[in-house]
């Protein structure tokens, strides 16, 4: 019997190339809470969101991960930083309530980065009707959309190229990336301010777009948005 659990240990610590994911020779509770430890070490260590395929590397097959996300965001509560789902993965990000205290420890924005109102709008429209061409988004906003605006979103990682576009000499076309979804605190692009809600409010229509008649409405809605831009 000490022998199996000299090899559980040796398992559990990689010694003999192997890990051990399901903790059989642990009682329940102790399991659960080692899955915790594990999952939350994991998000807290990477740079990027962590997702559920990789945090299923490091529990028992028969083991919730979103079970176990809950309850580590429940031990979470009090605190001034949460385990976020953004961008297809998991993320320790701090609360907005702290925003104006790190800025002032640091010296940083509260944002990575800082977007002007027509970066903000063009990369709106290429969330909403992407795949789309530069030559689509000129049409959209009534004037050239030119190569150095899409060269500063591609340069910051919100954007990338998408396939070409069924169209004489067949163009680029333009899709967002995840670190759009990060930047804005997406999980996915389905977070993304309802469509329909947003038309009936008047803030976004492909035909307006196309008419040209959007730019005001839009400049006006921007916090309906949840957008931030700078002035």
């Amino acid at each position: 019997m000490a022998e199996a659990a000299r090899k559980k240990r040796k398992s559990v610590d990689g010694g003999d190339g192997l890990f051990d994911r399901e903790l059989d020779h642990l009682p329940p509770e102790a399991r659960w809470r080692e899955w915790m430890n594990r999952v939350e070490a994991t998000i807290f260590a990477a740079s990027e969101p962590v997702g559920r395929d990789t945090l299923a590397r490091i529990v028992g097959k028969t083991c919730s991960i979103d079970l176990l996300i809950d309850d580590i965001r429940e031990e979470l509560r009090g605190r001034p930083y949460d385990l976020v789902a953004v961008a297809g993965g998991w993320k320790h990000l701090t609360r907005p309530a702290y925003a104006d205290a790190i800025r002032t420890a640091v010296g940083a924005s509260a944002r990575a980065v800082d977007l002007t109102q027509s970066e903000v709008l063009v990369l709106m429209c290429i969330a909403y009707f992407q795949p789309i061409t530069r030559a689509d988004l000129s049409t959209f906003f009534g004037k050239e959309i030119s190569r150095d605006l899409i060269g500063n979103l591609r340069s910051r990682g919100f954007i990338a190229s998408g396939p070409r576009a069924p169209q004489p000499g067949a163009p680029y076309t333009y899709v967002t990336t995840q670190a759009f979804l990060l930047e804005f605190g997406l999980e996915t692009l389905r977070d993304l301010p309802d469509r329909e809600a947003l038309e009936d409010a008047g803030l976004l229509s492909k035909e307006k777009l196309l008419a040209g008649d959007i730019m005001p409405e839009l400049a006006g809605g921007q916090e309906e948005l949840g957008l931030e831009i700078d002035e």
